[in-house]
């Protein structure tokens, strides 16, 4: 584990590598009940977010994993099951496990069938998805495919002209491959603001911007733990936003095999905290497509972007994250790494 040389944030701050912080998360999960190969693939997942700068989907989430796992609302040892039942289509049975390592086990068929037929589908069911969705397309643009992703969560949205949550915040992720740069990639979700960075705010004493939720009598608000305690979120644009949050419970849930956002029940499972519910991912091979390539046309759209005044991208500030973090180390707070360090039982 390295120190950084600034001696006033020296007594703060501690800096582990990516692999430090992944050894770190990997025990953690190991202690509170996943498999070897669950506890891999989550580490390297939740260190990933940190190391990118997506704090609302790093180790602030480690808790959160510890209590659902301690409460048996999840399987950490869930093995999936993965199905080929179409020349284009792929199905998971992530076994009431996470679904990040139900995509693992069904990732290189996926590729295949997306070499092979041009675009091919994962339906994933029964799965539980607790962490950012943007790594789980951007691999494959670094690969040379185009991928699309979406998950359902937990209700905690109000559609636009109800009067009550239905939705989950509904992310939806893309990725595309880059001639001689990194890929696009952007995960959105569908709400106003995502759930984790109503919790940090709620942590921090912060008021939030107009517009991102209603408190427990339906009325606007900027108080995080109003919204977290009895109130609920806004879909971002209004009706468009919640027309497409409508899209990804369908595609998520109704297409795959998943629980709608309403329809799993917690209540006996104390501590619970990740949505039991489903993801679909779509994986285009841009190279069967007629012209010049795909990757070319994507820098050209990016240069044109820049042309007309446009000067950060979608994932940008990620990628300037990583490679700080890469280069001088993932900065960790000291009471959050003790934080860590107790959930580890060291």
């Amino acid at each position: 584990m390295s120190v950084p040389h600034d001696h006033a944030v020296n007594a703060v701050t501690q800096r582990l590598s990516y692999e430090e912080l992944v050894g770190l998360l990997e025990s953690i999960f190991l202690r509170h009940g996943t498999s070897m190969e669950v506890a891999r693939v989550l580490a390297e997942n939740c260190a990933g977010a940190e190391r990118d700068g997506a704090h609302s989907h790093g180790v602030f989430r480690m808790p959160g994993y510890v209590s659902t796992l301690n409460s048996g609302w999840v399987n950490g040892k869930a093995v999936p099951v993965v199905e080929d039942v179409a020349s284009g289509f792929v199905r998971v049975d992530a076994s009431n496990g996470f679904a990040q390592p139900a995509l693992a086990a069904g990732r290189t068929l996926l590729v295949e069938k997306a070499r092979s037929a041009g675009i091919a589908v994962m339906a994933i069911r029964n799965s539980h998805h607790f962490a950012a969705l943007w790594p789980d397309v951007e691999p494959f643009a670094y690969e040379g495919l185009v991928a699309l992703s979406v998950v359902n969560s937990m209700t905690c949205v109000v559609p636009h002209g109800a009067d009550r949550p239905l939705f989950g915040t509904n992310p939806i992720a893309f990725a595309a491959p880059r001639a001689g740069a990194e890929p696009i990639v952007f995960d959105l979700a569908t709400s106003a603001i995502a759930h984790g960075d109503v919790q940090i705010a709620a942590r921090k004493g912060e008021r939030l911007p107009p517009g991102m939720g209603v408190d427990s009598l339906g009325q606007p608000t900027q108080d995080p733990k109003a919204i977290l305690e009895g109130g609920a979120l806004l879909p971002f644009g209004g009706h468009k936003g919640s027309a497409l949050s409508m899209m990804v419970e369908l595609l998520a849930a109704a297409l795959t095999g998943g629980n709608f956002s309403f329809e799993f029940d917690w209540s006996n499972h104390p501590g619970a905290k990740t949505p039991w519910t489903g993801q679909l991912l779509i994986v285009i091979d841009p190279s069967k497509a007629a012209g010049q390539s795909f990757a070319e046309r994507s820098q050209e759209l990016v240069r044109q972007m820049h042309a007309v005044g446009l000067r950060r991208l979608p994932g940008d500030r990620r990628h300037r994250e990583r490679a700080k973090s890469l280069a001088e180390g993932i900065a960790l707070d000291a009471q959050t790494l003790a934080q860590l360090q107790e959930l580890a039982g060291n």
